[in-house]
């Protein structure tokens, strides 16, 4: 690959300890902050007040549905506001991205929204976005999208204009300390298969192999670490860095079959998007070897994936690769997709949904409706 564009944020602050350079950047943005958090901002309330006054809240209870995101953006009017903050987990982030560009375009979400919508190009740029993570996972601090669910549809779309972009990526890993080791389980093996699912896809770039290269050494060094003591402050950062890493290489190359059934899984259960990606990754990447070596056993994603295998456990091989993203889930107690909210009887739904979805394309093989059912078995 010698031909690619890349971009990202418009500038991004990492660190522990960075968080304070939050009023700083806000000042030189706007001056009447719009800010999107989760249900529990008090835990950054010292943070919120910082920022001054003339600030809006509105908090974010789990991830965004088509009406609540249409209910921000009328906030956001009310309140005349010029810049968009987000402070929490994806969910949140993608939120602030979403209102932040649909402040100044005027058609209904759902006109701009991908598969269920009319695809419509938001052709006005985005109101200018601080994304803050408080998790480390999503990576959507620096992606061009924000994903939304339609409970009418039963399904999770995304949004996307280039001005999505966040203007500032801030980044602080002690904001992550706080995260319940269940959660660490679930977005930090998102950030694992975000770094994962690019660097295995046709559309690999030499940049975003090496974000991948670099994101999985920092998921092999700190995810297990960081589950076990929530209070690793070396360990968060690592998966801070990860999943910064991981939303660059996704927004610039493409992802796979374990984010091509996670949109729409989602959308028929309602789990978190990264607790569905942890219970996916496993077995998609085992059906994924076995079909790759069908095709061709010296297909180039084959050794990708063993590249990967050392990336993550210090030894190079599809199998120490298997092997350890199947010990690392079953130590996070990662849960399966029936304890997820997913009924056997819906397999066959979900399989179509995933077929339809954009991220197949990226997967470094096709694969059938068999592989994909038995992908949902053995996830089950």
């Amino acid at each position: 690959m010698t031909d690619f564009v890349f971009a990202t944020a418009g500038r991004i602050v990492f660190g522990p300890g960075r968080a304070r350079d939050l009023p700083a950047l806000v000042a030189g943005l706007g001056s009447r902050p719009f800010v999107c958090t989760g249900a529990h901002p008090e835990r950054h309330a010292a943070l919120l007040d910082t920022l001054g006054p003339d600030l809006a809240q509105w908090s974010v209870r789990g991830e965004p549905t088509v009406p609540e995101i249409q209910a921000g953006v009328a906030a956001a009017r009310e309140h005349r506001a010029d810049l968009v903050i987000g402070l929490g987990g994806g969910a949140v982030l993608d939120a602030a991205k979403l209102i932040a560009v649909l402040v100044r375009n005027p058609a209904d979400l759902l006109d701009y929204a991908e598969v269920i919508g009319a695809g419509a190009p938001l052709g006005v740029p985005s109101l200018p976005t601080i994304a803050v993570p408080t998790t480390a996972g999503t990576g959507s601090e620096v992606t061009a999208n924000g994903v939304v669910a339609s409970p009418e549809h039963e399904v999770k779309v995304s949004l996307r204009s280039p001005s999505m972009l966040p203007a500032v990526a801030l980044v602080d890993p002690e904001l992550t300390l706080g995260c319940p080791p269940a959660i660490t389980a679930a977005s930090g093996l998102d950030a694992l298969t975000q770094c994962l699912e690019p660097f295995v896809s046709p559309a690999a770039t030499p940049i975003t192999d090496a974000l991948c290269a670099e994101g999985l050494r920092r998921v092999g060094s700190g995810l297990r670490r960081a589950y076990a003591d929530g209070a690793d402050l070396d360990a968060r950062t690592d998966l801070s860095l990860a999943a910064l890493l991981s939303g660059m290489a996704l927004a610039n190359a493409k992802l796979g079959a374990v984010h091509g059934f996670a949109g729409g899984i989602g959308g028929l259960t309602g789990a978190p998007h990264g607790a569905i990606c942890a219970a996916l990754l496993a077995a998609t990447c085992r059906t994924n070897l076995s079909a790759l070596s069908d095709l061709d056993p010296a297909h180039p994603a084959l050794g990708r994936y063993a590249a990967a295998g050392e990336f993550l456990s210090g030894e190079r091989g599809t199998v120490p690769l298997l092997e350890w993203i199947e010990e690392t889930v079953s130590l996070l107690q990662v849960p399966g997709l029936i304890g997820l909210g997913l009924p056997r009887e819906r397999f066959a739904e979900a399989c179509e949904k995933a077929a339809a979805a954009s991220s197949m394309k990226g997967n470094p093989v096709a694969l059938d409706r068999e592989q994909l059912l038995g992908i949902l078995e053995a996830s089950a």
